[in-house]
């Protein structure tokens, strides 16, 4: 039996999205997600990987992130545009499709703006579990924008971290995350430099948004046994890390392919060793082996990771009322008269309105 209504998609808004996070809470939505996250990388084998496709300009870029498991397929659109915020405008915006591989018609389309960015904290916070020392208690947040707070939330909520040191160049950024954080339980200090902010750290996650090769850290502001979460570094031309903390730390990344184009081993020779993070969530290889270890997730976010969020975010749709249906398919009674329906719909405009 065919179903009713094959034209009409469910649609996931902004309003919707931020509804449905809210009503499920935030925390609960993290580690959630990451589960989700975690199970797709487990099954990292079956499917399609593919570095995103960029198309970049002196001001950002704009990149498709498209992956398939066999049964659905999935893509993102999204920039980076750091000047935006001079014009009051987002630096990141995003929005995502999810369909059927089956016959080819999309079950989803949702903002990515948000999504992104809770999936962004949730894949740094389930590679932190794997990377991270297990008493790891105090993070340090240099780059305090529109990630910190989803940071602070996903470390707090799927990690031991209880005390987050924030570190911006512009101090009204930490102000903010700190005020919007005031509810979580977190001990929270803004500090004065990044020297500072790291000093003491466990877990040290860089997230910055100029589109520059950019020195956030130094080698001396490492010490051993210090899990680095680098988030900010995530297209050609744009890092954070001084190359020498990559010399002594053992680099764990999503896509090696995708990350020696875009992340902070751009600076390296391109047969460095590094270990995909799958590999590490299915017991093929290890995560951290030593207490004085320096480990780096060098994250600049895959394809999968949207998927997952996009299958999660079906999966918690049903009986929500959390989005709307839209007509986005021409779907004819008859699969070969689509002119007939242009024809049908041109007589319904030419009936008389009914006074």
């Amino acid at each position: 039996m065919v179903p009713e209504n094959l034209n009409l998609v469910p649609f996931v808004s902004v309003e919707n999205m931020m509804d449905l996070v809210l009503e499920i809470g935030i925390d609960t939505f993290l580690r959630e997600l990451a589960e989700f996250i975690e199970e797709d990388f487990r099954r990292w084998e079956r499917f399609d990987k593919t570095a995103r496709i960029a198309s970049h300009s002196a001001d950002g870029v704009i990149e498709l992130m498209p992956t398939s498991d066999g049964r659905l397929y999935g893509f993102k659109y999204v920039n980076g545009h750091p000047k935006n915020t001079r014009s009051g405008r987002q630096t990141v915006t995003a929005f995502g499709v999810l369909a059927d591989v089956d016959n080819g018609y999309p079950v989803l389309l949702a903002e990515m703006t948000i999504l992104t960015a809770l999936r962004t904290a949730a894949t740094s916070a389930v590679a932190a579990r794997y990377l991270a020392r297990r008493e790891s208690a105090t993070m340090a947040l240099i780059g305090n924008g529109a990630q910190s707070e989803f940071q602070a939330r996903a470390f707090a909520a799927l990690t031991g971290v209880r005390a987050l040191r924030l570190y911006d160049t512009d101090p009204s950024a930490s102000r903010r995350c700190r005020r919007n954080l005031a509810d979580v339980g977190l001990d929270i200090r803004i500090c004065s430099t990044a020297e500072e902010a790291v000093e003491g750290a466990d877990v040290i996650t860089t997230a910055t948004a100029d589109k520059q090769y950019a020195t956030i850290l130094t080698d001396n502001m490492v010490g051993p046994g210090v899990h680095i979460n680098a988030v900010g570094g995530d297209c050609p031309g744009k890092t954070e890390l001084h190359r020498d903390i990559l010399l002594r730390s053992d680099i764990f990344v999503e896509y090696s392919p995708q990350t020696r184009v875009e992340g902070e081993i751009q600076q390296l020779a391109p047969d460095h060793p590094v270990t995909e993070i799958w590999r590490v969530f299915t017991g093929v290889a290890p995560g951290r082996s030593s207490e004085s270890q320096i480990t780096l997730f060098d994250s600049v976010g895959f394809a999968t990771e949207d998927f997952s969020a996009l299958r999660y975010v079906r999966s918690k749709l049903s009986g929500t009322g959390h989005y709307t249906e839209l007509d986005m398919l021409a779907d004819p009674d008859e699969p070969r008269d689509l002119y007939g329906m242009l024809l049908r719909r041109e007589a319904q405009r030419r009936e008389p309105v009914e006074a």
